[in-house]
């Protein structure tokens, strides 16, 4: 902590914003509702890696073909086909790594999943929007007795 630090008047979040870090919070925990927590799996594993990180990283949890089948349940029809066609080019690259049609394809994928970030992000804004939150000014209350 630097000198001016202390200064800084500490921003007040919004209930918005204490709702979406509840979500996350909910997340980290594996308390998320389904499908949005299978939906933040799949934004924070593709923004972390790509398409070919998130079905790595499921695959090998043995849980990948469940969560797909979920995802399909929430995404929009353009976002459903992206998943579908990322899958297909993971699978082709799993039997020949040097397909350089497949990387292409798991790229573009990737670039329509980034471009698409509003869609989802809309989607976990309404999930947010329900979370419930707990009220600090009583539970700081009760913490001081």
């Amino acid at each position: 902590m630097g000198l001016f630090d202390l200064f800084r008047k500490k921003q007040k979040l919004t209930e918005e914003q204490k709702k979406r870090d509840k979500m996350w919070d909910l997340w980290t925990a594996q308390k998320a509702e389904s499908p949005y927590a299978e939906l933040m799996t799949y934004q924070s594993e593709v923004n972390n890696g790509g398409h070919d990180q998130y079905f790595w990283n499921l695959e090998n949890s043995g849980i990948l073909t469940q969560e797909m089948a979920v995802l399909k349940t929430i995404l929009p029809e353009k976002l459903k086909c992206n998943l579908e066609t990322a899958y297909k080019a993971f699978r082709i690259l799993q039997e020949k790594e040097e397909d350089e049609k497949a990387k292409e394809i798991l790229s573009r994928c990737d670039d329509i999943f980034y471009d698409s970030h509003a869609e989802m992000d809309g989607i976990l804004e309404a999930y947010a929007a329900k979370v419930e939150i707990e009220c600090l000014t009583n539970h700081q209350s009760h913490q001081g007795r």
